[in-house]
């Protein structure tokens, strides 16, 4: 049986009232409210999980048993520290440096084609440089990475390319190089689109009023165009680099012997020895929190 909401009456309908008008006098009970299952979810799963991967980093496995000793100690991460056998230090720098270079190839990348995608290129040309740039997202990821494999190797399109023009073979396949380009070509659109956020805000009378003052060229995109496109740069920024930071597919299939990153490391030993994984997680859990900390004071989180 319906029940006529105009004629409530009785402690129903004062109920009703007395919570409508407490969710108009306090605008952020209303947000509260709102924000309380997703914040729920957050906690329940992505902090928890957190919390027990950091927990167990402190923790041992026994070598014979594979069993986690639930005793507290430092020794996993003496292991990743140990300046006389600095293998996983390494391989953390090489990660690092890995995705140091990927964020900045794909700024320099992004930049231009996101400035002319917002201030030159007319609603038709910028439709369809939409299309092209998250076209590939539309595909699986390891079909990507399983096609540049194809293009990288010895008798792939590449080298058959260059061949025809007298040139040797570019010999990328299963190298640091090679991964380099696969990072940049499988993360670009996440650099590309906040870059095009942060410049399409830029009001076009900006630029008019620095080329009246006399600013031509470098001293325009130097004193006006790049100060406030620097919080989209930052946005960008924070997807390449932690991206790159945690992927283990792309070295995988397309770095070599020495090409293995942090990511690759946590997958091998998760089977084995799960306190030093959780150990080695954690250094770029650390990473991308002091990286973070860093862009947010560029405005990143203005551009996301």
């Amino acid at each position: 049986m319906a029940v006529d909401v105009g004629r409530e009456t009785g402690p129903l309908r004062g109920a009703r009232l007395s919570l409508s008008g407490a969710f108009w006098r306090r605008p952020w009970l209303r947000l509260l409210v709102l924000l309380l299952v997703p914040a729920a979810a957050f906690v329940a799963v992505y902090a928890a999980s957190l919390g027990a991967m950091l927990a167990s980093s402190f923790w041992t496995t026994d070598s014979f048993t594979a069993e986690i000793v639930h005793t507290w100690t430092l020794d996993q991460y003496r292991t990743i520290f140990n300046l006389d056998d600095p293998t996983y230090l390494r391989i953390a720098a090489r990660t690092i440096g890995m995705a140091v270079a990927v964020t900045v190839t794909d700024a320099i990348l992004a930049f231009p084609l996101a400035f002319f995608m917002a201030k030159i290129a007319g609603p038709r040309t910028r439709s369809f440089l939409f299309v092209m740039i998250l076209l590939p997202l539309w595909s699986s990821y390891l079909v990507r990475i399983y096609s540049w494999t194809t293009i990288l190797s010895s008798s792939g399109p590449l080298n058959w390319m260059l061949n025809g023009l007298g040139l040797p073979d570019a010999n990328l396949a299963f190298t640091n190089k090679g991964m380099w380009i696969v990072f940049t070509y499988v993360w670009l659109p996440f650099m590309v689109l906040p870059v095009y956020a942060a410049l399409e805000r830029i009001p076009g009378s900006l630029l008019e009023a620095s080329y009246d003052l006399g600013g031509r060229g470098l001293r325009t995109f130097r004193s006006v165009i790049l100060p406030l496109a620097l919080p989209g740069l930052a946005a960008g920024s924070i997807f390449t680099f932690s991206l790159t930071l945690g992927d283990y597919i792309t070295p995988l299939l397309v770095g070599g012997p020495g090409s293995s990153l942090i990511g690759n490391i946590v997958s091998e030993q998760s089977a084995s020895n799960l306190t030093f994984a959780a150990a080695y997680a954690m250094v770029p859990v650390a990473v991308m929190v002091l990286y973070i900390a860093l862009v947010k004071r560029l405005g990143a989180f203005e551009a996301l």
